[in-house]
């Protein structure tokens, strides 16, 4: 068994802004509210296109910075609730875009824990000797999915995502552990209503919204605070670390105070919090790569750095892993 390490990491945004100032113009809400509740200040859109653009901007990005020849990729895996298509994948699409033609793919859904999910399934991979090169997409373009009419979610949603490389290890930096967790009865309080096999599309679930992210705030507030804080802790118990080993807490972006409910918990400085939710906002599977991204320069080889994530369905997870390069 070896050890997968992240070799290099690439995020995209897209151009346009979507302030809580352009939101007041939509629904009954204010700058000062969301603000105060979320942390969110701004968010970005995708006008056109599918998730596969975030990807695909992110893939060649990272090969770039990696000196990879997308040839040489063996697997593409894409965490995404907002796939292009039903079928086919949306990783296939981005294999196709960046001319990874030896790669095979398939997207993985765990909501906004996706990318811990595919970042851990992806380490396996490489882990038992199968590949030597394996890409994780994290990325949704959540705008797609979002009731502008409703004011619950159409504040904390943006458009966004990235990659990393995975490689094997030559030293004892790499993924070392994870905790991954799912409670299935989560569906009733943060979902999508329709459009699966349940209840397939037709005039009715249309007409009635409900092909839109839906979402019981407190509940979920009360389960991600929960659920978040107790499994970054229990990473960092499971692995001896302390608060003063742990470089940087690497959080989704879901919440202003849940980021610090789970920081408080584990006993981490705020100075060691990765936080762009004011600039980004709730991007699903793309926030923990994206802050990866924008964290790159500041982190160190050796350092331990601790992902936490909540998703809807309910998932959620930690992992652990010491960082592979100096920038």
């Amino acid at each position: 068994m070896r050890r997968a390490v992240i070799t290099g990491v690439a995020g995209y945004v897209p151009e346009k802004v979507i302030t809580n100032k352009d939101l007041e113009k939509f629904v009954d809400t204010t700058d000062e509210w969301i603000r105060s509740r979320t942390g969110i200040e701004e968010r970005r859109v995708l006008e056109e296109g599918g998730t596969s653009i975030i990807g695909e901007h992110a893939v060649r990005m990272l090969c770039e910075k990696t000196n990879t020849d997308p040839k040489e990729i063996d697997l593409i895996i894409c965490a995404t609730v907002t796939p292009d298509m039903i079928f086919p994948a949306t990783a296939n699409i981005i294999c196709d875009k960046v001319g990874a033609t030896n790669a095979w793919g398939y997207d993985l859904n765990a909501a906004c824990s996706g990318f811990l999910y595919a970042l851990d399934t992806g380490a396996q991979y490489i882990a038992t000797g199968k590949y030597k090169k394996v890409v994780v997409v994290g990325a949704d373009k959540m705008s797609s999915i979002i009731d502008y009419k409703d004011r619950t979610t159409c504040i904390i949603f943006g458009d966004g995502g990235g990659a990393v490389m995975l490689e094997p290890s030559e030293d004892d930096n790499g993924i070392i552990d994870s905790i991954l967790k799912c409670d299935g009865a989560g569906r009733n309080h943060l979902a999508i209503p329709a459009g699966g096999s349940e209840r397939p599309a037709s005039i009715e679930t249309v007409e009635t919204r409900q092909h839109f992210v839906r979402q019981e705030g407190q509940i979920v507030f009360k389960a991600a605070v929960t659920s978040m804080a107790s499994v970054a802790y229990d990473i960092m118990e499971k692995n001896n670390l302390s608060s003063d080993d742990v470089a940087w807490l690497v959080p989704h972006q879901a919440n202003l105070r849940i980021i610090s409910a789970t920081a408080n918990r584990m006993g981490v400085s705020e100075d060691k919090v990765m936080i762009n939710i004011q600039k980004y906002g709730n991007t699903t599977a793309g926030t923990i790569p994206l802050c990866l991204w924008e964290w790159e320069k500041k982190m160190k080889k050796g350092d331990n750095i601790i992902l936490a994530a909540f998703g809807g369905g309910f998932t959620w997870g930690s992992l652990y892993l010491k960082w592979g390069y100096d920038s």
